[in-house]
């Protein structure tokens, strides 16, 4: 059986003051708490064999991947295409001035001098497909909180990308196995057409 465990990254310098970031560009660590995260998936994830570790183009995901993963010699992949979404004008904004903005507007609408969360949506299942391509048999995705959640809710056959499952914990792992995924890509892309 294919495994895929796909985990938000450990808590970032952004998460605990409630800003939001979407370019890969700026610096953003993580906490010492996200550090104590990252540890700790290692623990849950140490007698996982895998075959291929992906993070996006984010410090906070491949710091987490570095520590979750240390002393093991596992592949690592960057994929941009599950990068967090493009927030444009509203970079280091506060969470509440980002959702402010989502109220007034619809999934289609970018953001300013960004993208739309429907485009995103669309780019996440486009790098779940990929993987999907790929030969490895376990994979661990750290990425965003957004494509874990797109992926939970979409799997489950919610007419929802965002519920049931909203708020996701930093360092949770959550498993799909091939045709989960693959069921993931496909409900995103039938729920944003």
């Amino acid at each position: 059986m294919r495994l895929y465990v796909l985990v938000r990254h450990g808590q970032s310098e952004l998460n605990a003051t409630h800003r939001i970031n979407g370019d890969p560009d700026v610096p953003v660590r993580l906490t010492a708490q996200g550090e104590e995260e990252a540890r700790a998936l290692g623990m849950q994830i140490a007698h996982l064999e895998l075959e291929l570790c992906v993070h996006t183009r984010f410090g906070r995901t491949r710091q987490t991947a570095e520590l979750a993963l240390e002393g093991r010699a596992v592949p690592v992949l960057v994929e941009p295409l599950l990068d967090d979404i493009e927030i444009g004008e509203l970079e280091g904004r506060t969470i509440d001035d980002y959702r402010a903005w989502k109220d007034e507007h619809v999934r289609s609408d970018p953001f300013p001098g960004g993208e739309s969360l429907d485009d995103a949506a669309l780019r996440y299942a486009d790098a779940f497909e990929r993987l999907l391509d790929r030969d490895e048999p376990r994979v661990l995705i750290v990425c965003h909180e957004i494509p874990v959640r797109y992926a939970l809710n979409a799997a489950a056959g919610s007419d929802d990308l965002d519920g049931p499952a909203h708020q996701i914990g930093n360092c949770i792992p959550h498993l799909f196995d091939e045709a989960g995924l693959r069921r993931a890509a496909q409900a995103i892309r039938r729920l944003v057409g």
